[in-house]
């Protein structure tokens, strides 16, 4: 299935993603499917079938997130990119089925190889952040579930051990092996420019989607 009404965002963090997403949608009159849009189905996931999904969902003490070593987290994110992109298929056809006429905008965890079979080249943009810039500049977003990992961190024996490994951790998960395979995707790029801003970089997103 090529899914014809739907604009992909995907790359690695710190590169914009979630609010070029969020602006398409609100200047575009279209459907905002955010980051972790797929959390509306994970109270009914079978853990058997989403182990890395439900991982979160049945967490005891959450202190346990962040004491995993670098690999074991790496492995836990590939393994629920992996869960997510069957969830967002799921939904993302769901949606077209219901509101053919509107553009759908997707803060994406789709593997590249799929978006390369379910996407029209010209509606998947990779938006890239300097690998360094994704670890050194992790916590400076606001969002709630970064700074209650930040506060987590923060409350284990050792603080600055903790937050150590888990820069690790983000080193391994924003790899330039990582960038590369993005930057090489063949779809269109967005490198992440301080000087452009929100207002620049949102008229160059548009017109890579043809919105213009």
């Amino acid at each position: 299935m090529i899914f014809k009404n739907v604009y992909f965002i995907t790359g690695n963090a710190y590169a914009g993603k979630s609010t070029m997403v969020h602006l398409l949608a609100q200047r575009c009159d279209g459907i905002e499917c955010g980051e972790n849009y797929h959390n509306s189905l994970l109270e009914g996931l079978d853990k058997e079938e989403f182990p890395c999904l439900t991982y979160t969902r049945d967490l005891q003490d959450w202190h346990d997130f962040v004491r995993r070593t670098p690999q074991e987290y790496s492995d836990w994110i590939d393994g629920a990119a992996k869960e997510c992109e069957v969830l967002e298929l799921q939904i993302l056809k769901e949606l077209c089925e219901k509101n053919p006429d509107k553009k759908i905008f997707v803060d994406t965890n789709i593997s590249l190889e799929t978006l390369r079979k379910v996407a029209e080249k010209n509606h998947v943009l990779i938006m890239l952040a300097p690998p360094e810039t994704s670890v050194k500049r992790f916590f400076e977003r606001p969002d709630k579930e970064k700074q209650f990992i930040y506060q987590l961190l923060m409350e284990e024996p050792d603080p600055q051990a903790a937050l150590e490994n888990y820069r690790q951790t983000l080193m391994l998960i924003n790899s330039q092996e990582n960038y590369n395979e993005y930057y090489n995707s063949g779809f269109n790029v967005i490198l992440r420019d301080e000087a452009l801003g929100v207002e620049g970089t949102f008229a160059r997103v548009k017109k890579l989607f043809g919105l213009v």
